[in-house]
């Protein structure tokens, strides 16, 4: 028993060194922008410049776009397969698992293709209608996390009790979705969104060849013409995330609490 407590902690230990022994020095290189002392102004010109505010206040809203949308599509579907179609759930899982298979590249050469400004379904004629298939695409990448998310927390709780109860009191469709299932799979839900927002935030390939100001090009511009600054948006980006899982986190403990 104790070499086996003592294995765990020697791999814990390893593993919270090779996580964070790279960001403390990534952190410290950031803070040299001025030579021979520590600062944060690599963090004050990153927070300063408009691109950045532009690009990150453009890809926020994108990533709340495709978190609606991919709910509106996962959430009905996962419930009615858990529901009434468990028969459908492989094929489901497979479709949804393309994305990962299919490089980025190949389906935004796709969406270029089927929806350019001489296509049946023009989309890249204008600004609006680029983000419309921007947010598509979005949608497409983040599919495989959002829906295992959803289906997980649906798996978690008895679908068919609950929906029958709420039959018997009369309740409809729409609002057993909205006012039940989704209460009770309110984490689960969190998760894959804060998933989608990370996905959304550093995405560059279809943000780049659909010429939109995301955040993805602009780090990449960041980085091919910068040294310190690089590093400050990496501290940056981690910062988010991490508040994002903490967010989670807290409000995981309060549905428990509440249960």
């Amino acid at each position: 028993m104790k070499q086996a407590r003592l294995g765990s902690w020697i791999a814990i230990v390893i593993g919270t060194l090779y996580f964070v022994v790279p960001l403390i020095g990534t952190f410290e290189f950031s803070l040299r922008l001025k030579r021979g002392e520590y600062s944060f102004e690599a963090y004050r010109i990153v927070l300063g410049d408009p691109q950045f505010q532009e690009t990150f206040l453009y890809s926020t809203g994108m990533a709340l776009a495709t978190i609606i949308v991919g709910l509106l599509l996962v959430v009905p579907t996962a419930y009615w397969i858990q529901l009434r179609l468990p028969w459908l759930r492989p094929i489901v899982e497979f479709i949804t698992l393309l994305p990962l298979v299919i490089p980025a590249i190949v389906i935004v050469f796709g969406y270029l293709k089927l929806y350019n400004s001489s296509s049946w379904l023009p989309l890249t004629g204008s600004e609006r209608a680029t983000d419309v298939l921007l947010t598509c695409s979005y949608v497409t990448l983040a599919l495989p996390y959002m829906y295992r998310a959803v289906e997980a927390g649906l798996r978690a709780i008895d679908v068919r009790t609950l929906t029958e109860a709420a039959e018997s009191l009369g309740a409809g469709r729409p609002r057993i979705l909205f006012q039940v299932i989704l209460p009770n799979v309110r984490v689960a839900i969190l998760s894959g969104a804060f998933l989608t927002f990370a996905i959304v935030i550093g995405e560059f390939t279809m943000a780049s060849l659909l010429d939109r100001p995301a955040f993805g090009p602009y780090l990449q511009l960041i980085g091919a013409n910068r040294a310190y600054e690089p590093s400050a948006l990496a501290v940056i980006a981690f910062v988010v995330t991490w508040a994002c899982m903490g967010v989670i986190q807290v409000i995981g403990r309060g549905a428990r609490r509440a249960a």
